[in-house]
């Protein structure tokens, strides 16, 4: 508790928390897209111009367009995104600088929850921590805020659980968003919470930081990996997720003090496990169950769904692995495979840290031994195209150039229960540009480091979150 209270994230609460009180008290009141596979079924056929972005946006022709709750996802730097139009898509290194940030944020969380695990009683409240939450991430949806319903785009994450959206009047600062900012004071339907309520005290394990009060309202503050952060009023008010599926006294954060990299996006909505996500928050109605698709590029569309209705008959599922206290979603890894190789790799090195699934990791990262064989077989099935220089945490990369297709070996996971699942060709390879082309994969620079499946090998995939059944479902072909 000494370092949460000497740290200057603190401080820097502490001061949003005073100045909010002054103002509450003034104005109270690839494989989607031209990738074939062989008759083999052990090899793609990919077109290099499908791993180059594209300028044009696809919307994808897949996916359960008649499934109720779902609602289109969008790359929040493509062409089909209105939030990529008034900025400057960010380069590669800046992204992979992002997502290291990311990686570390997640990397830190899950210590310190071991570390609290193994002092304290797993029935015992997890306590504030001071820290970082993570950065955010690259998908987003569209929903609606208030009565008579605000239109807004978020960032959906799967790592993160508190809702939260910049509020008028922008108390302190807000950052420029694509969406109006949204303000409670027109709407019918919005409510302060209290200090004293129990959902004001879950603010604690759903931001890593204590809540603040401002004149009996509770406040919360959240930061994030990247630097980015929200400070302002925990409130209720009516979410809309689409026009027939309406959710009253949804909890969220009305951001009055936020600064940092979402994109002219309007804030983020939390998918994780904590209370105060919208997965717990919707149970009754959605028994804790949600699907999306990732789109095979930045230039074409997936979907994100709540419920069960209209599930693939053909997901395969994996039992979800301990979580350590957690909201992060776990996972039990036990071989890879490229192309007809299974890897040899032995179990224990997937069980030393274990893995999770995150929507918003870019890059997936491996154990150093996994990753070593994962590279060593795909280098040796990739010889007749030349090598180019690493690039960041990428350092398995060709030089394509000169090429108009290429055939690349299909890598394959087996997750807990023995499910095995094919990435997509889009998820496999990654290109900077034409002459630098990487497999999508980096390493953990430690065996301890946790394991991250991360979005780009979700591609395409229907990825099924049964939270209430304990099983993570895939399935291929989902947008």
């Amino acid at each position: 508790m000494a370092s949460l209270i000497s740290s200057p994230f603190f401080h820097f609460l502490l001061f949003s928390f005073t100045f909010l009180s002054f103002f509450l008290i003034k104005s109270y009141a690839l494989e989607g897209r031209k990738a074939i596979s062989s008759p083999f079924f052990h090899s793609f056929t990919v077109e290099i111009s499908s791993l180059l972005p594209s300028s044009v946006c696809s919307s994808s022709t897949k996916g359960p367009s008649k499934r109720p709750s779902t609602l289109k996802v969008l790359h929040r730097h493509g062409p089909c995104s209105k939030h990529s139009q008034d900025k400057v898509t960010p380069s590669f290194n800046e992204i992979l600088s992002h997502d290291q940030s990311r990686v570390d944020s997640i990397r830190s969380k899950i210590n310190r929850n071991a570390d609290t695990n193994k002092v304290k009683d797993k029935k015992a409240t997890l306590p504030a921590q001071s820290g970082q939450a993570l950065g955010s991430g690259n998908y987003i949806v569209s929903l609606g805020l208030g009565t008579p319903k605000k239109s807004l785009s978020l960032i959906f994450d799967t790592g993160s659980d508190l809702t939260w959206t910049q509020c008028q009047p922008c108390a302190r600062v807000c950052y420029k968003q694509q969406d109006p900012i949204f303000n409670p004071s027109a709407s019918t339907s919005y409510s302060n919470v209290s200090c004293s309520s129990t959902q004001c005290s879950q603010l604690s394990s759903a931001t890593g930081n204590s809540p603040g009060c401002s004149t009996k309202t509770c406040v919360y503050g959240i930061q994030y990996g990247d630097q980015s952060f929200s400070v302002g009023f925990f409130s209720q008010e009516t979410l809309t997720i689409t026009p027939s599926d309406v959710v009253p006294n949804f909890y969220f954060g009305c951001g009055q003090n936020n600064q940092g990299l979402f994109g002219n996006t309007a804030g983020l909505l939390g998918l994780g496990r904590d209370a105060l996500s919208i997965v717990s928050q919707t149970a009754q109605k959605y028994g804790k169950y949600f699907s999306y698709c990732l789109p095979s590029s930045s230039s074409s569309t997936g979907h994100l769904t709540f419920g069960n209705s209209g599930v693939s008959s053909n997901v395969k599922y994996t039992p979800f692995a301990s979580s350590q206290g957690s909201s992060f979603y776990n996972i039990d890894i036990l071989g890879i495979s490229v192309g007809t190789t299974q890897l040899s790799i032995s179990p224990s090195v997937f069980k030393t840290a274990g893995t999770i699934i995150d929507s918003g990791t870019v890059i997936t990262r491996l154990p150093p031994a996994a990753y070593s064989a994962l590279s060593t077989e795909f280098k040796k099935q990739m010889t007749k195209y030349p090598s180019a220089p690493a690039y960041s945490i990428l350092d398995t990369c060709y030089d394509l150039s000169k090429f108009t297709t290429i055939s690349i070996p299909k890598i394959g996971f087996t997750f807990g229960g023995n499910v095995k699942v094919d990435i997509a060709a889009s998820g496999i390879l990654i290109a900077i540009n034409s002459a630098r082309v990487c497999l999508a994969f980096a390493g953990n620079s430690d065996a301890s480091d946790v394991g991250i499946f991360g979005n780009v090998q979700q591609k395409t995939l229907e990825v099924v979150y049964d939270v209430a059944g304990g099983k993570l479902g895939f399935a291929p072909g989902g947008c």
